[in-house]
């Protein structure tokens, strides 16, 4: 007889019996193949899908804010955050495989209702954050593009309810290929936007050491939290956890020994190829605008305006916008998602996908809409900037437990974080409840001068 809620079974858990995430794509993957590359390619998809995270217009705000006001200085901060990504969302996939629950399920089960409750609603804070800037991005290169109005880009964004409906209807393969098409699009645009910009490369190198600067100046300071927020997101967690259950492994030690390996290989190429789309914003951002005196550009609109007069090359904004839609388009889909998870995981509320995909949408669009609207396009880009400054700190409502299930051996049996992971992922979790400590300590003292 399976325990009942209110009591702790044996592997740890309240609950004996979880519902899948994503029922309706849960192990839906097979896994063929005996080589050990064509392993690699059924197990890859999932780490694309987080990785869309990594580079969204939330991204954009921050790094083009980072790169026109302190040159290259802010290199070392994506590259950190980068860091902080492969082993959070390494754990995160590990959480989800082993014990069959993703993290939202898992908080739902340690946890009492009242702190399970109340870690939802920080965790819908962030989602709704990070919506923002994925539909305000996508509205504001369609503006950027066609012209169209922000309030009308914002509603179109709606449609992706739509389109995840159909891709999950033909397989979970086709969502994953349409989102690794689209980072490749954003990922050629900015190799395009490099070359033409022409950086100095030893100042390139220069920017991903650290330096003491960054912590001492505020203003630099808030631009470093909020790529840092931008980079290592909350949701992302929860959504790895879940989406890669997709996957039809055995689930025997071995079987999920390898899928743990597998998913982690996933995930560390896919945010490689994030924190070259990061870079490569703040680096095009410093060899344009901070070089040339224009160190004020932190708006996507003004950067469009002047890529192409600077660089001296036609196209070089429109290909910026390109990016920008696509950029935003992924998020999109990828944000969805997470609302969904996180919906079902921490209220086990069973609803129809399309409704709780469209509660889940309209979340971020209402307020998102009312801001442009009213405040128009700059109102729009400094919510930007302020939805990765409370996405980082939400942040550690979500890695502190994601860090302790998995550090926990009886939940994860012989798959429990080794010391050395332990230690490490614990120095992660208290840097980035630190860093964001300063902030409003800084924050504080601002407002009182």
């Amino acid at each position: 007889m399976p325990p009942s809620p209110s009591t702790e079974g044996t592997d740890g858990w309240r609950r004996a019996r979880v519902a899948p995430s994503l029922a309706e794509v849960y192990r839906s993957v097979p896994v063929t193949g005996t080589s050990w590359f064509r392993k690699l390619l059924a197990f890859a998809g999932p780490g694309y899908l987080v990785a869309v995270g990594y580079m969204d217009p939330g991204n954009w705000a921050t790094d083009l804010a980072g790169g026109s006001r302190f040159g290259y200085a802010l290199l070392a901060v994506i590259l950190l955050s980068n860091l902080m990504a492969v082993l959070l969302q390494g754990l995160a996939s590990k959480l989800g495989i082993v014990t069959g629950r993703d993290l939202a399920q898992a908080c739902r089960d340690h946890y009492p209702p009242r702190v399970a409750f109340f870690l939802w609603v920080l965790c819908e804070i962030a989602i709704a954050a990070c919506d923002l800037a994925e539909v305000i991005g996508t509205a504001v290169a369609l503006n950027l593009l066609f012209g169209l109005p922000l309030p009308w880009g914002i509603v179109i964004t709606a449609l992706d309810v739509l389109l995840i409906l159909l891709l999950q209807n033909k397989g979970f393969r086709y969502l994953e290929a349409l989102v690794i098409s689209l980072i490749a699009i954003v990922g050629a645009c900015f190799l395009f936007e490099l070359v033409v910009s022409r950086p100095d490369i030893a100042q390139v190198a220069r920017g991903f050491i650290p330096t003491a600067e960054i912590v001492r100046n505020p203003e630099m300071l808030y631009i470093a939290i909020g790529i840092l927020g931008a980079t290592v997101m909350p949701h992302n967690l929860y959504l790895h956890s879940s989406v890669v259950q997709t996957r039809k492994y055995e689930l025997t030690s071995a079987g999920k020994r390898e899928a743990v390996r597998f998913a982690f290989i996933d995930s560390t190429i896919a945010l490689s190829l994030a924190l070259f789309i990061n870079a490569a914003i703040l680096i095009v951002a410093a060899a344009t605008f901070h070089t040339s005196g224009n160190t004020e550009v932190a708006e996507i609109q003004d950067a469009y305006q002047l890529l192409s007069p600077l660089l001296g090359v036609a196209g070089a904004s429109t290909v910026f916008a390109l990016a920008l839609l696509a950029s935003g388009q992924n998020s999109t889909l990828t944000g969805t998602l997470a609302g969904q998870i996180v919906m079902e995981g921490f209220l086990e509320l069973r609803i129809r996908p399309w409704l709780r995909r469209l509660i889940t949408r309209a979340i971020a669009i209402v307020p998102a809409a009312i801001v442009a609207i009213f405040y128009g396009a700059s109102g729009v880009a400094k919510l930007l900037v302020l939805s990765q400054v409370i996405l980082s700190l939400q942040l550690s409502f979500a890695v502190f437990p994601l860090v302790r299930f998995t550090s926990d051996p009886l939940k994860m049996g012989e798959f429990v974080n080794r010391k050395p992971t332990i230690i490490l992922a614990y120095a992660v979790a208290i840097t980035i409840a630190s860093l964001n400590a300063w902030l409003l300590v800084q924050t504080a003292r601002a407002g009182m001068e």
